[in-house]
């Protein structure tokens, strides 16, 4: 008899032996699956919002698991309020003195303790490392890792951090039972500059926040843009601002078109001011706006009123904010090569990301063409439905289960 993993589509058992064996099933099912859960509370963009995403979706698609969230402090964070009331999710802090003081310590290894003692069948490191010894236990291991951009491009990384991530990312990678790439892009770095089997690597895609994936009304989308003292019409950037995102050149292409305006959703620091510095030397400081520390919903409901969103940056492992305007009903320009195809689809326009004229042509297509923007959209918005919370869910338990 065929039984599905997901219990709304296992087949009903009519006889008493296979009813017997489906209990049994329930009972096999049922897992405690272990998170390094730091980023979760710690990280309000990228890592962050993968861990939480995997989190939420997990315990409300697979309610039978109980989920335990590792991290050094349970720090208060807005975007983890979904762990409220939510029975089959306990947050696990240090409980030894030696933990308690030496966070770093037992998140890297002393931490081995409490989730042995917490009976986990499952532990899956979501940002890049897993617990040394835990290859030494009973417990399967799954590390996910999203990039290996220190390598490809490590004249963005001190010397140190890519000694750090070299050690931690490999290690991690050659003693997980199973490792997630979040992209195909990954996936091949890995194998690539690791030498990792391939079959032990399993490409699951992320997904976005579901306030992205609900439509905002009319009425809270123009409160939101009048408190910000947003336009009528803008082109939308966001991301971390740093040199890999690539803000100037968009900037540079904004300069060639004076009827447009940008809105860029992210911070940063030292290319942020080289970027502020090329705006005051342009005379650019009335058409572009930065936003930062703002709330999801208002980053969702200004992706539903920009006109386009553009993503030019050098390289990704994945690139949510493709995929959050995907959802939102914007057109999307993002960059050539890599994984962006992979999370963009066909019906978004690929531009050389260093190319000002590329990036001018693109914005000037889709604000004049409104055949290709409509098409843009509504073949953007299905391209999406690949990335929904059950599918996400659906392939992270599939993994699980096989472990």
């Amino acid at each position: 008899m065929d039984y599905k993993l997901n219990k709304s589509e296992r087949i009903k058992p009519y006889l008493k032996k296979e009813f017997i064996l489906y209990l049994l099933l329930l009972i096999l099912l049922e897992m405690r699956i272990g998170f390094d859960a730091k980023r979760a509370f710690y990280n309000s963009t990228g890592l962050g919002n993968y861990s939480r995403d995997s989190i939420r979706i997990l315990s409300l698609l697979y309610p039978e698991n109980d989920y335990f969230l590792y991290t050094p402090k349970a720090k208060e964070n807005k975007q983890i309020s979904f762990l409220k009331n939510k029975k089959n999710i306990l947050v696990r802090t240090p409980s030894s003195f030696v933990g308690n003081l030496f966070k770093k310590y037992w998140r890297n290894k002393n931490i081995i303790k409490d989730i042995v003692q917490d009976e986990i069948d499952i532990y899956h490191g979501l940002s890049h490392e897993i617990p040394l010894g835990i290859e030494k236990t009973n417990i399967k291991s799954v590390v996910t890792i999203h990039d290996l951009i220190f390598i490809r491009y490590p004249h963005l990384f001190s010397a140190i951090d890519r000694e750090i991530y070299h050690k931690k990312f490999q290690s991690a990678c050659k003693r997980a039972n199973r490792i997630i790439a979040i992209s195909h892009q990954t996936k091949n770095d890995i194998i690539k500059f690791f030498g990792t089997d391939e079959n032990k690597i399993e490409v699951v895609y992320q997904g976005c926040n579901n306030v992205f994936q609900s439509k905002i009304s009319k009425k809270r989308i123009e409160e939101i843009c009048k408190k910000y003292n947003l336009p009528e019409k803008f082109i939308l950037n966001v991301g971390t601002i740093e040199e890999r995102k690539n803000l100037l050149t968009i900037l540079k292409s904004i300069k060639e078109l004076p009827k447009q305006h940008l809105v860029v959703i992210g911070n940063g620091k030292e290319y942020k001011n080289k970027c502020l510095q090329y705006i005051r030397e342009h005379n650019l400081q009335d058409r572009v706006s930065f936003l930062s520390g703002i709330e999801l919903e208002e980053i969702a409901a200004i992706y539903q009123k920009s006109e386009i969103m553009i993503y030019p940056s050098v390289f990704e492992g994945f690139g949510i904010p493709i995929l959050e305007a995907l959802f939102s009903k914007t057109p999307v320009i993002t960059s050539q090569g890599g994984c962006f195809s992979e999370t963009g689809g066909e019906h978004s326009i690929y531009i050389n990301p260093l190319s000002v004229s590329e990036i001018t042509s693109a914005i000037t297509k889709i604000t004049t063409d409104t055949n290709l923007r409509n098409t843009m959209i509504e073949k953007g918005y299905n391209y999406a439905q690949n990335f929904t919370d059950k599918k996400v869910a659906e392939n992270l338990q599939k993994i699980y289960t096989s472990l």
